[in-house]
């Protein structure tokens, strides 16, 4: 029975689940970000690509 209850109260699994949950919505704006800006750095690199190219 003590054990149960020390179960019920402890509190550590809980902070793993919430920083598990913190990493997977950063990673989700991450990616998002990526897929949003990835056209637009790639045509920025290019544009920089080229002046280097004829420097």
């Amino acid at each position: 029975m003590h054990a149960l209850h020390q179960f019920l109260h402890d509190e550590d699994g809980v902070t793993a689940i919430e920083y598990a949950l913190m990493g997977a919505a950063l990673a989700a704006a991450v990616t998002a970000g990526v897929i949003l800006l990835g056209p637009k750095l790639g045509d920025a690199l290019s544009y920089i690509a080229s002046f280097l190219k004829t420097a």
